[in-house]
């Protein structure tokens, strides 16, 4: 009875077994890899201080010479302590965008063209840094100029104009050439042509 007792468990047993196994089986984890690509989407926007706001991009070139017209004009109502303002008007008459940067590289003459003593600098020089003016065509850039057309400088003249009066300015941008602009009306500029210029920006 105890034999057939024994072999009747044997078959439980291995049932148990194979329970056991499918069990494990069925208990067990899979992996799954997935791959996710992420695009970075980066958008750069680009503005111009042109005088009339149009937006043009930073690959303009320097303007040329030949690229500009203007005057050299004197501001109404600026005159005191000696002093006078002009202000110079810088207009892109090409038909592509340029720039132009800093303080205007000037030299006064006179009637006839003949160069006359000018000596330009920042009038804040350090307080500020010089920035692209993009100017698309009409656009223009200004800058305002401080001078004594009156007060003898060391070595001048006492009586009289202290020194010739200039009836044009050239005007050398950043790009190749120059451009000459009216003075108006033409004034002497004493202590050697003493011209101390805000920066050019594109507006008045």
């Amino acid at each position: 009875m105890a034999l057939t007792q024994g072999r009747l468990m044997r078959p439980a047993g291995a049932a148990a077994a194979v329970l056991l196994l499918l069990a494990a089986g069925c208990g067990g984890s899979t992996t799954v890899t997935q791959t996710v690509t992420v695009t970075h989407t980066h958008t750069v926007t680009t503005t111009t201080a042109g005088g009339s706001g149009t937006t043009a991009t930073t690959s303009a070139p320097a303007c040329a010479g030949g690229d500009l017209s203007g005057t050299f004009a004197v501001v109404p109502n600026s005159a005191g302590a000696g002093q006078i303002s002009y202000e110079l008007t810088l207009t892109n008459a090409s038909q592509a965008s340029c720039f132009v940067t800093g303080i205007p590289n000037v030299q006064l003459l006179d009637a006839s063209g003949k160069p006359l003593p000018t000596h330009a600098a920042a009038a804040q020089p350090g307080t500020a840094l010089a920035a692209r003016v993009v100017l698309a065509p009409g656009d223009s850039a200004y800058a305002q100029a401080r001078f004594s057309p009156d007060v003898p400088g060391v070595g001048e003249q006492q009586a009289g104009a202290c020194e010739p009066k200039a009836a044009r300015l050239r005007v050398s941008p950043s790009g190749a050439g120059s451009v000459e602009v009216p003075v108006q009306p033409p004034t002497p500029v004493c202590s050697q042509g003493s011209l101390r210029f805000d920066l050019l920006s594109g507006s008045p």
